[in-house]
């Protein structure tokens, strides 16, 4: 009997039609699996279930967060476990949808048992970290802890902080903890994991176009009210696709096409390192279009 169903694929996939469908089908429950849709002030940039579509199953873990918040693998995974109880507790099977393959590592796979880091230590370093640019974190990081700063692009901040943080707190660098692993929530054999695969062409056309609808449909004004706030700009809510070139565009430093240029470009270079991600890391996910995935179920 299969405890849970696992859906990850590239933005703009139809995870989240194939969900639906799947909880129509099967009585389950959606359980969000996208690091971004857990944030309340993002339901337009990312592409959050419509109120309707909310409305058709159970949905749990979507804009439940602030954006202030540093929102984390652990801290999700903690979510999830308790959700899924939950679920399960109701007589539903848990589905668990989005595009965060961290997630879906951290769920079937453990996570790496890391030390947690002390509020002061965590306001010390981000605020030595103020107005410094993400490559000039990298490079603080690279001569303490080479080894994580060789895995890390120069243009995350949020994962060059975090790692900085554990070196900050611990005296050793983040790549010693990341090799001992807790176990995993979900047993093995007892879910099962898929992965919508669509060919790049017709890929990068819905992200395009997706991207356009958003703007359509309120994503300059959302950009907007969450640029009022004053937001640490390092928090990851600040760098969803979209959001950046959007501030700039409000600040008025660029046009609102290169803004959505942009917001295009950076989701499809996302889309692309999902694919990536989930080929390398994700071993026992089933590759497979929408259709070939209900046919499996």
């Amino acid at each position: 009997m299969i405890s849970a169903v696992l859906i990850a694929g590239p933005t703009a996939s139809g995870k989240s039609a194939l969900a639906i469908e799947l909880a129509r089908r099967m009585g389950g429950s959606i359980i969000n699996a996208d690091s971004m849709q857990v944030y309340a002030d993002l339901h337009v940039l990312s592409a959050r279930p419509t109120p309707d579509e909310m409305a058709e199953v159970p949905h749990h873990l979507f804009g439940h967060v602030d954006g202030s918040e540093n929102y984390s693998v652990g801290r999700w995974l903690a979510d999830a476990v308790r959700t899924m109880d939950e679920v399960w507790a109701a007589g539903r099977l848990p589905i668990l949808a989005g595009g965060t393959g961290l997630y879906f590592k951290a769920l079937t796979q453990g996570l790496s048992d890391i030390p947690t880091v002390d509020p002061a230590v965590r306001e010390r370093v981000r605020a030595g970290a103020e107005g410094l640019a993400p490559g000039d974190l990298h490079a603080q990081l690279a001569a303490r802890d080479p080894a994580t700063a060789a895995r890390l692009r120069p243009t995350d901040p949020q994962r060059i902080l975090r790692a900085l943080e554990v070196f900050e707190a611990t005296g050793q660098p983040l790549s010693s903890f990341q090799s001992a692993r807790q176990p995993p929530a979900l047993a093995g054999g007892s879910w099962r994991g898929f992965f919508v695969e669509v060919d790049r062409p017709t890929l990068t056309a819905r992200i395009d176009a997706r991207f356009l609808g958003m703007m359509e449909h309120g994503a300059l004004e959302e950009v907007r009210a969450l640029g009022a706030r004053g937001l640490d700009p390092a928090l990851p809510v600040m760098r969803a696709h979209g959001v950046p070139g959007l501030l700039a565009h409000l600040r008025g430093e660029s046009s609102l096409e290169d803004a959505i240029a942009r917001g295009q470009m950076d989701t499809r270079h996302y889309a692309k390192r999902q694919v990536t991600f989930v080929r390398h890391q994700l071993p026992a996910f089933v590759w497979g279009s929408a259709g070939d995935i209900l046919a499996a179920l």
